[in-house]
């Protein structure tokens, strides 16, 4: 029987999180500079709060379950090892009712498996990306979205094989939300994937990085400089302050934060369940207006729950937060 083209195809790298609650620890930040440690005891036994095991997490992952949760057709091509962890990514995977058939089980190498200090609401991830033999899913029938986020060091022979391969499925659409990796590469190295992407998500902090630029507030600067690189939607998460947004068609969009049903628990995963929750808006075919208002639904949920996955809503359920939202929750021009 032929496979069915997935309404949201999610392409990156899959990992198991402890989440360990720390409860000696200080955060220290420095005046001249827009950086905070978290501090700890040298050479000592600190004892924690507890800690929550979480498999099946990571930007593509996350983004796949939030697709599946709102009613998506949703497929993930991802790297696990052939181990407890890859397993159990895998159950994760089947009972949110993602496609695994594009899951690759590699036997030489282990599942990723990543850290995380849990101290107050953030979190600082200590994290290993192991460098698979990346392939690209061309059995895969072109699917009507695809979500690339973030892969290893090793992946630029795979995202230049990636980027021929959406040469040959003119009608797909494109949602580019760079790693680490991604944006270390950067734009010169990745320019085929930037020009083929239809809408591109990063937080302030990652737009400066990205562009090499000093920190500023002028959001049009950089929501414009970042779509001259060749995505033609662009949206940047600011925090607090929200998110911006740049249409293809030259519009500029405010969008507000949802409020917090009550203080935030741990914020793993906010930016995940924005960026997947408008995309998913479009793929379910809302104008990128109505799509916009998702993102920060998804996000106030998920920072209730511990781990990116938890707390990301059904449809019904967003649709029911949406139905109750104030008439200040709405997009504004700026």
């Amino acid at each position: 029987m032929a496979m069915q083209p997935a309404d949201f195809f999610a392409i990156g790298d899959i990992v198991t999180e402890p989440f360990i609650r720390l409860k000696e620890a200080e955060v220290h930040c420095r005046v001249d500079h827009d950086t905070c440690e978290l501090c700890m005891r040298w050479g000592d036994k600190i004892p924690y709060d507890y800690f929550v095991f979480i498999p099946a997490v990571g930007n593509a992952a996350n983004a796949s379950v939030a697709a599946s949760r709102l009613g998506l057709s949703s497929t993930l091509r991802a790297y696990v090892g052939k181990d407890r962890y890859g397993e159990e990514c895998l159950e994760v995977l089947k009972k949110e009712g993602i496609d695994t058939a594009h899951m690759v089980v590699d036997p030489a190498r282990p599942t990723n498996y990543h850290y995380v200090l849990w101290y107050g609401d953030e979190r600082t991830i200590l994290v290993k990306h192991e460098e698979y033999d990346y392939t690209v899913p061309t059995d895969a029938p072109a699917p009507k979205w695809i979500y690339l986020s973030s892969l290893a060091a090793n992946s630029l022979p795979y995202h230049l094989a990636l980027a021929e391969w959406f040469k040959t499925m003119p009608g797909m659409k494109l949602a580019f939300q760079p790693g680490t990796f991604q944006m270390k590469l950067g734009v010169d190295t990745l320019k085929d994937i930037y020009a083929r992407t239809d809408i591109f998500f990063c937080n302030k902090e990652e737009a400066e990085r990205i562009l090499s630029c000093e920190p500023t507030d002028d959001m049009k600067s950089l929501l414009a400089r970042i779509q001259a690189l060749g995505p033609k939607t662009v949206v940047i998460t600011d925090g607090y302050n929200g998110a911006y947004a740049l249409s293809d068609t030259g519009n500029h969009y405010k969008v507000p934060i949802f409020p917090d049903i009550k203080p935030p628990l741990e914020r793993t995963g906010a930016g995940d369940a924005f960026a997947s929750s408008v995309t998913a808006a479009l793929a379910l075919g809302l104008p990128l207006e109505e799509a916009l208002l998702w993102g920060p639904v998804n996000s106030m949920s998920v920072v209730q729950e511990v781990g990116a996955q938890k707390g990301l809503l059904t449809r019904e359920q967003l649709n029911e937060h949406l139905s109750r939202a104030s008439e200040d929750f709405k997009i504004k021009p700026f």
